[in-house]
């Protein structure tokens, strides 16, 4: 078996050989195709080459095995079993045996479309056999490269906050295709590159059903073409034959109307649809997610940077369940997030935590995917990507650090009964973190001024201070919001996500009903160590 993350030697294209002027080969017959190419180079005297060509070969022949008074019946016979084996061109090597090719010959490999080669007498079969050595090892060498640098250019992707869109995007152009990833119920969850056609994209979805386990006692008739995505992945684009057999048996089939037996469902698949070139894999997280791959052409590379990237997803997904199941880690955080979270917080095994409030870099506010991606990343499956925040509470035992892409906000190491609180705090972090332009910002744990006072005389003067706006929670948040970014109108704008003058009229609304001079240091101290306490 190949290791499937090597790729195969690719195969050398014909003209590259006849451009080798030290060879000095001319084609004299047989198509000028650009794409034909060759896998190796073979020379035989015998009559009758089938038994020993493998496919794609350059025969190369001085004609020993030519009869004399040979007529266009034996060259015919000869040319068309070397068609019949695969070759893929025949170089005839003028002198000793023939002072030119036989005109026969080139008449039957006219008439059966295989490209035939002059070899003059100065090339020896030896020196045509290095020359196709040297170029697939120089092409080798080419894919090789080509390789690397796309698992360099995948494993960076993976390594981002949000990486499964950049792993997908990067495979769409190294691939110069287009690829997605399947959930466990056949939908997209996400997608990058120009998209196949309808066709094309129908199959391909079809292959990727192919890879899920079935159910045993479903009937093969109506069950979905597993067998035949078997075969297609038999003719598998750049797969060994040993692999395509292996591939065969694991898919297996049954007759029509018997119940299929449980057999290993294939890793791997793959079609040929209108042109284009479909392969599916299935990801070992044991989830059913399965990535999706359609080119216009396709390269012996190919399928090793799509098995890197199958691999890369293999991981980002080990932690990434369902829709449905990212739902109930919402509904659970917000279970906990309300009253009373002392009763489950036990089962999560911390005593205390970190609220993490978070916001993406970009516009779009974050899907379930990138949420998924940043609690990996904070080491927490407690993740709520509710609107354009999301939440995620992390133990206290986890370092969170700053993150690329991501805007956070962390609060004080809090236990279970603390929750709503740390929420608060994280989600005042956030907008000082936006407010200021930076990446981290976490909320103070000093012992404040306002414990030096009975909370329940602190409590009730902020009540009896702010008692004039209390009413308008715009105007209180807009207050503190103010007061924590030093009296900053544009950062207090873009913490709130409003104009700078509607900071400015509410501000003034608030000195007005408050009676105070918002410039005085005093002023300002006092409304914070109220506004505080509410």
């Amino acid at each position: 078996m190949t290791d499937p993350m090597v790729p195969p030697t690719p195969p050398v294209h014909l003209q590259a050989l006849l451009a080798r002027e030290d060879l000095g080969l001319r084609r004299i017959a047989g198509p000028d195709d650009p794409g034909t190419v060759i896998r190796w180079a073979h020379a035989s005297e015998m009559a009758d080459p089938y038994p020993y060509l493998l496919g794609g070969e350059l025969l190369l022949s001085a004609g020993v095995h030519i009869p004399e008074g040979a007529g266009p019946g034996y060259f015919d016979a000869y040319v068309s079993r070397i068609v019949a084996a695969g070759g893929a061109a025949l170089g005839f090597g003028v002198a000793p045996v023939h002072e030119a090719v036989p005109k026969a010959l080139v008449e039957a490999c006219e008439m059966h479309g295989l490209p035939l080669l002059e070899v003059p007498p100065r090339t020896t079969f030896s020196a045509v056999a290095r020359a196709v050595w040297q170029l697939m090892a120089q092409a080798r060498l080419a894919e090789l490269r080509r390789v690397t640098e796309a698992q360099q250019s995948l494993a960076a992707a993976a390594a981002r906050p949000d990486p499964l869109r950049p792993v997908l995007r990067r495979l769409a152009q190294r691939l110069n295709g287009w690829a997605a990833l399947y959930a466990p119920d056949t939908t997209e969850l996400a997608a990058s590159g120009p998209p196949p056609p309808p066709t094309a994209h129908q199959a391909l979805t079809n292959l990727t059903q192919a890879l899920r386990p079935s159910d045993p006692t479903t009937p093969a008739a109506g069950s979905p073409p597993a067998a035949a995505a078997g075969s297609r992945a038999a003719g598998a684009m750049g797969v060994p034959p040993l692999e395509r057999s292996r591939e065969w048996g694991r898919v297996g089939a049954a007759a029509p109307g018997k119940h299929r037996q449980a057999t290993p469902t294939p890793t791997s698949a793959s079609d040929t649809v209108d042109g284009t070139h479909l392969a599916a894999y299935a990801l070992g997280t044991g989830h059913g997610f399965v990535l999706a791959v359609a080119t216009p052409h396709r390269t012996p590379g190919d399928h090793t940077i799509a098995s890197v990237a199958a691999a890369l997803l293999t991981l980002l997904t080990g932690q990434l369940q369902s829709s449905t199941a990212t739902a109930r880690s919402s509904a659970l955080v917000r279970l906990l997030l309300g009253t009373p979270p002392p009763d489950v917080a036990p089962l999560l095994g911390a005593e205390r935590w970190h609220m993490v409030h978070a916001r993406p870099d970009g516009q779009a506010p974050p899907d379930p995917l990138a949420a998924a991606a940043l609690g990996t990343a904070l080491g927490s499956a407690l993740v709520d990507p509710a609107g354009e925040t999301v939440r995620v509470l992390v133990p206290a035992d986890h370092p969170v650090e700053p993150l690329p892409g991501w805007t956070l906000g962390v609060s004080t190491a809090v236990a279970p009964e603390d929750w709503p609180a740390a929420d608060t705090q994280a989600a005042r972090a956030l907008a000082r973190a936006r407010a200021t332009r930076t990446r981290l910002l976490r909320h103070g744990d000093r012992p404040a001024l306002a414990d030096l006072v009975p909370p329940h005389d602190a409590d009730a003067h902020a009540r009896s201070l702010l008692a004039p706006i209390a009413a308008t929670p715009a105007l209180t948040d807009t207050l503190r919001t103010w007061l924590s970014l030093h009296g900053s109108w544009d950062r207090t704008a873009v913490a709130l996500s409003v104009h700078r003058n509607t900071v400015r009229q509410r501000i003034a609304r608030c000195a007005a009903l408050l009676d105070a001079d918002l410039d005085d240091p005093d002023v300002r101290m006092e409304l914070w160590f109220a506004l505080r306490r509410t």
